[in-house]
């Protein structure tokens, strides 16, 4: 995302309030989500994940990693876990989940939203149990939990990835991210 003009003063703004919106987006589904019950422990479907993946198809990768850090950051001063280490394994795992996002985008090797959502969720998984089992539990028993975790991660990775494709290819049928093409590879 262009965070500097280019001379188009009103294009960038447009840019802003878009991802600003996202970001709200993103931030409500992460409080949302924390109202659902859990289906094992440190798992979630990653409902925000839609929209950081909506951010990196029609703003580019700045704006999905910043967008991923930022509603870590504003979905954990709203549940009050600000500064805790549910909010450090929680930021720890969304910046590894949107770096593979971005990597993934600008290795530009044939994946769809899907197959960058699938990898980025099992990243995310992992990167939690391994930040939990070196920082707070310091068992490496917990890794028994893993492999139907990674399994329950896959499967809502690959939801996850089906609906932000849908929605991404049904904002830019509507002009949405039309405008965003020359920014999409930006960091």
């Amino acid at each position: 995302m262009p965070w500097r003009s280019d001379g188009n003063e009103l294009a960038a703004l447009k840019l802003r309030y878009r991802w600003l919106i996202l970001l709200l987006l993103a931030a409500g589904l992460t409080v949302f989500e924390s109202l659902l019950p859990s289906f094992g422990p440190w798992f979630k479907p990653g409902l925000a994940n839609i929209v950081t993946l909506i951010a990196l198809a029609l703003l580019g990768a700045r704006a999905a990693f910043t967008l991923a850090l930022a509603r870590v950051v504003i979905g954990s001063f709203f549940l009050g876990t600000l500064f805790t280490p549910t909010m450090v394994v929680s930021a720890t795992a969304a910046l590894v989940a949107a770096g593979t996002m971005v990597v993934l985008w600008r290795a530009n090797i044939g994946l769809s939203l899907v197959g960058i959502s699938l990898a980025a969720a099992i990243a995310h998984m992992v990167t939690q149990f391994m930040v939990v089992e070196w920082w707070i539990v310091q068992q490496p028993a917990l890794f028994y939990l893993l492999p139907p975790l990674l399994l329950l991660a896959a499967l809502t990775g690959w939801i996850n990835g089906t609906l932000a494709q849908y929605v991404t290819r049904r904002l830019e049928s509507c002009g949405y991210g039309n405008y965003s093409a020359p920014y999409r590879k930006s960091l």
